[in-house]
């Protein structure tokens, strides 16, 4: 093959390739959020990778290029048809097409990879896991209460310490209250709304000053992109930044000044009055502020939002004792009761929370959280006699016949390269029959886990091969006990 005929060995941007050990850590999370899930009473769902672009409705950032913010492709039947954007979706979808056989509520819990058509940065991927449980055909706070009990416990069950994490609410309505407050109102809410709900939830990431310009005329970023602004003037802007920084120092407090801002507002004070009702069923189930807490800036970017909003971020405790410091945001979710009237042209309520998986494993690598997780490779039967194959078939097989994972080195190369292969391939033992064993009817047994902790710790070259506990000789009848004993030990 000449080099003009040569693919280039490259990966689109924003998609990542994962190994045993990353797979494992996310299938662990996966496993254990989606237990908490059951535990509750949400049952497991299965949907397509594709979509009807229609269907996706309004996750299109542009219902006019169904290219933008998804991946879309025309079937041969001239139809758009999309990767999901999220996992909500085609729960909205699935609901509507299966309503009059469901049990109402209908309690769903699904995991999956979801695709974004958006810039990737650190964290930010084009292909990720979510982990979402979502309850369609609940109107009261009691649902988003709920909802936010359960992912608080299953961010605790994956193992995050005291005050690693923490989860905040809000209310869209709220936020129309405010709005209505410097004289929008109706189709300009509408109009207007999206632009300052995408403009605030920027806040942790563009600060104050960002999210000023974003409400105002527009904000050019570092790479000279132009984003315009909502257009509105310096005394709404203010209002609008007065809202945002409306948190106070616990939940009740928070919710006395969000009652101030809406005034009058019917849409606001109704906002209010749903997180005084999320506030007392968190209470009455010992979620405590340091656990969940109201911060208005918290609304979600996507347009189905109808009410109560939440987002949970990973935290580290300041080194100083002070506030903890957010490392960015893990899941989130909120109410979207007109989500599935799409489809059926009646509102059905619902609310949900989604686990970003891929963020939190990643999250969890960089932390050093992970090592709790563990993972092994197969034991390595070695060749180093290609006339015995056979032989070391048949042993490797005995393993598995046990449930233990276990393979025959296939390469070329001597007994040197093939103890550096299954150190690579994180092997626990390595299973060594030659000549002498052979005629004895015996293998050699080394433990590589405890072979590499005891070559640390002595010195003495002479005293290793004296001593060498990680290395031993058995009987072909008692080697399946004594790899097991190895990988229990």
């Amino acid at each position: 093959m000449s080099s003009q005929d040569l693919v280039a060995a490259a990966k689109p941007r924003g998609i990542i390739d994962r190994r045993g050990e990353d797979v494992a850590l996310e299938e662990y999370v996966v496993s254990t959020v989606g237990a908490v899930y059951e535990r509750w009473g949400f049952e497991r769902l299965e949907t397509g990778a594709f979509e009807f672009s229609d269907a996706l409705g309004k996750h299109l950032p542009d219902q006019d290029r169904p290219n933008a913010g998804v991946f879309s492709l025309q079937d041969d039947d001239e139809r758009w048809l999309s990767l999901r954007y999220d996992l909500t979706a085609p729960l909205a979808r699935f609901a509507a097409e299966n309503w009059t056989s469901l049990a109402k509520p209908y309690r769903r819990w699904q995991t999956g990879p979801v695709w974004r058509n958006e810039k990737p940065g650190p964290g930010r991927f084009r292909q990720f896991t979510q982990c979402d449980a979502d309850t369609v055909g609940v109107a009261q706070a009691a649902g988003d209460a709920e909802i936010v009990a359960m992912a608080a416990e299953a961010l605790t069950a994956i193992g995050l310490p005291d005050g690693g994490f923490g989860l905040r609410l809000s209310s869209r309505r709220i936020l129309n209250g405010v709005m209505e407050s410097i004289g929008l109102s109706g189709g300009d809410i509408d109009r207007a709304g999206m632009t300052v709900a995408r403009a605030v939830d920027k806040l942790d990431r563009l600060g104050v000053d960002g999210v000023e310009q974003l409400l105002g005329k527009g904000r050019k970023d570092e790479s000279g992109d132009f984003t315009p602004g909502a257009g509105l003037d310096t005394g709404a802007i203010a209002k609008i930044l007065e809202f945002v920084q409306a948190e106070r120092g616990g939940r009740e407090e928070t919710l006395a000044r969000l009652a101030e801002l809406v005034g009058d507002s019917a849409e606001g004070r109704a906002g209010v009055e749903e997180l005084s009702a999320i506030h007392d069923i968190l209470s009455a189930l010992g979620v405590g502020d340091d656990i969940a807490r109201f911060d208005p800036s918290i609304v979600r970017g996507l347009e189905y939002y109808t009410g109560a909003v939440f987002e949970a971020e990973l935290t580290l405790p300041a080194a100083d004792g002070g506030a903890p410091v957010s490392l960015g945001s893990i899941g989130g979710g909120g109410r979207y009761d007109d989500l599935v009237a799409r489809f059926t042209g009646e509102r059905v309520p619902a609310t949900g929370f989604s686990v970003g998986v891929s963020r939190l494993t990643a999250a969890l690598r960089e932390l050093g959280r992970d090592s709790g997780i563990e993972t092994s490779g197969p034991v390595v039967v070695l060749a180093l006699d290609r006339d015995q194959m056979a032989d070391y078939f048949a042993v490797a097989q005995m393993l598995r016949a046990e449930g233990v994972a276990a393979e025959v080195y296939l390469g070329a190369s001597g007994m040197r390269a093939q103890m550096k292969y299954a150190d690579r391939r994180n092997a626990p033992v390595a299973v060594i029959i030659g000549e002498d064993e052979r005629a004895r009817g015996s293998v050699t047994l080394k433990d590589l886990k405890l072979g590499a902790k005891v070559a640390a710790e002595i010195t003495d070259h002479e005293q290793w091969r004296k001593d060498n506990p990680a290395q031993f000789e058995t009987g072909r009848g008692e080697m399946v006990e004594a790899v097991k004993k190895i990988l229990t030990r």
